[in-house]
């Protein structure tokens, strides 16, 4: 009898125990389903903001190229730039000889080397080095700085081999790319505005960069000439049009981003004093500093300006760029953390870091194809430390990667189709018929085109020369992108191609060195 009772409550404590479980399991459901519930919900209220339709892009179009008329028409009228570059001639392949370039735009620097062979023979050979910048010379005087960029290049010079040859003639020329603010003044002269990424050398601002190049070249007995100072962009644009006469626009897309054109020269003759011969002239118009109420801007950008270096300004490039997008991303599953308890009841510390989940991170994640998602739950260990997600909760994380990827693609793509309206070559033009409009009204694109570049054709193709990483290495961006371009411009969208062009601020600088030589004659 009394084992009958000890059995008894045996099977009574098991049933307890199994019910406490049972609960414990059903308790737990209920949290996660909870919490996926609003998670989600946070997730549907920034798609929502995120919202990018083809009305909403058509109006960024307009924006965009009514800005660049009005950065033109005056300094300071928009907010870009409009900056003149000088450079009036283009590669066209017929460049013949050997040229350097110098590219500076962080922490290493490379020279290069490039021998060319006219249109037979083209880049016959090219050689680089990349050569790292001691820390205590991006804080020190910019004689330091420049005689040992200098002395490396005479280096790099000296160990030119046999298969380098001189044109008959010819000096040595370089290009220098030089990827900072500059006012520039001539084709081969600028002064800094300011300096970016990390450098912080005080007496150089103001200073002509080609010059103080110049002068540490000189201090070791050379007589090199530096023909052309470009920036990363514009290098691009002349790489491009080396292989390619079609290319007219040129843009970055890495970590930050950039544009440039071929513009008429009568349009920046104010500027620049004088309307050179080949009547075009190429533009950096520092698109990242483009603004428009037809914006989509949530939360997130709002929390990440505020926080930046630079609140208020480059709010196109903190919406479409490598740098920031890894760090939008963040910045909702902070909310969704937060609000919703997606990774347990305490936010992870990291998380909460800014700038730690960077873009390639997120492209990963947005890649992931396995029926598990098991690259999002790698991710969310390596960086976070987060463990035991469950499948929904990675798949909320790639959807946010999914919405951000794609806000920035397609208004990257609103950019270009606004670039090709200003210059009348996004094919709204009737039965391949030019119209030609000069009277603007602000505000008012509908219709309108500015002048067209005198060596346009109503038949002809259109290349967008594209460089950088986020372009280059995340697939989805690249294809919502190239979606949203094909939406914007429709038919017109067959005479219109973008293609990658790798390496624009290195060989893109020899190239310009090339057609801003002393000796050899080119033109657009």
């Amino acid at each position: 009898m009394a084992q009958s009772k000890a059995m008894t409550g045996v099977y009574i404590a098991c049933a307890a125990t199994a019910c406490a479980v049972a609960a414990v399991v059903v308790a737990n459901r209920m949290k996660a389903r909870s919490q996926k519930t609003t998670a989600r919900k946070i997730l549907l209220e920034f798609q929502e903001a995120c919202d990018t339709p083809l009305s909403r892009l058509r109006q960024v179009v307009d924006a965009m190229a009514v800005e660049m008329h009005a950065g033109l028409v005056s300094e300071g009228g928009s907010k870009l730039k409009m900056l003149p570059t000088f450079v009036d001639r283009l590669p066209d392949g017929n460049e013949k000889g050997l040229y350097y370039a110098v590219d500076l735009g962080g922490t290493n620097f490379r020279v290069l080397r490039v021998q060319l062979g006219g249109l037979e023979g083209r880049v016959i050979k090219q050689e680089y080095e990349e050569v790292a910048i001691p820390p205590e010379l991006m804080l020190g005087t910019s004689q330091e700085l420049f005689d040992f960029i200098a002395a490396e290049l005479v280096s790099f010079v000296a160990r030119e081999g046999d298969d380098f040859r001189l044109h008959e003639g010819q000096s040595r020329e370089i290009g220098f790319t030089f990827s900072f603010p500059v006012k520039q003044t001539a084709v081969n002269s600028g002064t800094l505005i300011h300096w970016t990424k990390g450098f912080k050398v005080n007496d150089a601002v103001g200073q002509d960069v080609v010059a103080a190049l110049q002068r540490g070249i000189e201090r070791r007995g050379h007589k090199m000439r530096i023909a052309a100072l470009v920036n990363d962009t514009v290098g691009t644009l002349a790489g491009g049009r080396y292989w390619n006469n079609d290319v007219m626009i040129a843009v970055i897309l890495g970590t930050g981003t950039n544009a440039c054109y071929v513009e008429r020269a009568e349009n920046v003759s104010k500027f620049t004093g004088e309307i050179p011969e080949s009547g075009q002239m190429v533009i950096n118009m520092e698109w990242g500093n483009f603004w428009s109420s037809h914006l989509p801007r949530t939360f997130v950008d709002e929390l990440l300006d505020n926080e930046s270096l630079n609140p208020g300004e480059y709010g196109f490039e903190k919406m479409i760029s490598g740098m920031y997008l890894g760090d939008c991303v963040r910045r909702v599953l902070v909310k969704m953390a937060q609000e919703a308890g997606i990774f347990g009841t305490n936010v992870p510390h990291k998380l909460l870091e800014a700038f730690s989940l960077r873009t390639p991170d997120m492209s990963k994640m947005h890649h992931d194809d396995s029926s598990d998602l098991k690259v999002v739950a790698e991710v969310l260990k390596r960086v976070y430390g987060i463990q035991n997600t469950t499948v929904g909760i990675r798949k909320i994380v790639v959807e946010v990667c999914d919405t951000l990827c794609q806000r920035g693609a397609r208004l990257a793509a609103a950019g270009i189709v606004g670039i090709l309206k200003k210059i009348g070559r996004d094919g709204s033009t009737a039965n391949g018929s030019v119209r030609r409009n000069n009277m603007f009204e602000q505000g008012d694109m509908n219709g309108y085109h500015d002048e067209l570049p005198v060596n346009y054709t109503s038949d002809g193709r259109t290349v967008v020369a594209m460089d950088g990483g986020l372009y280059e290495h995340y697939i989805e961006f690249r294809n919502y992108m190239q979606e949203a371009v094909v939406d914007l411009l429709g038919e017109g969208s067959k005479n219109v191609f973008i293609e990658l062009s790798k390496d624009g601020s290195g060989i893109g600088a020899a190239l310009l060195a090339a057609s801003h030589a002393e000796h050899v004659p080119s033109t657009f």
